[in-house]
């Protein structure tokens, strides 16, 4: 008798290795998103340093959203990935409104 794969497998599972994919440890894009955030806590909101700090923040959000979208190991970093997309598309918006 063949198992059907659960709905948490399809979703979580790693295509690759088998192993169940949540989270894994930031890559690049996100630890200068995370230190954009820091840095922004420290920049005045009226200097230009913080236009920088907010659009360096939103290109490196942007590169680890379509990293994942494209290089996802599993529909759920795929949907993150999506999800980092609306983020960043907002971001844009509210920065140039």
């Amino acid at each position: 008798m063949k198992i059907r794969p659960t709905s948490v497998d399809w979703w979580f599972r790693d295509r690759t290795t088998g192993a169940i994919v949540v989270a894994q440890f930031p890559n690049l894009p996100l630890w200068i998103f995370g230190a954009s955030v820091a840095a922004g806590w420290f920049v005045s909101d009226e200097s230009g340093a913080a236009d920088v700090v907010g659009w360096i923040g939103t290109g490196a959000l942007a590169w680890w959203a379509l990293d994942e979208v494209i290089r996802g190991v599993n529909p759920w970093r795929r949907v993150l990935g999506v999800g980092g997309c609306v983020l960043v598309v907002a971001r844009a918006v509210a920065a140039t409104a």
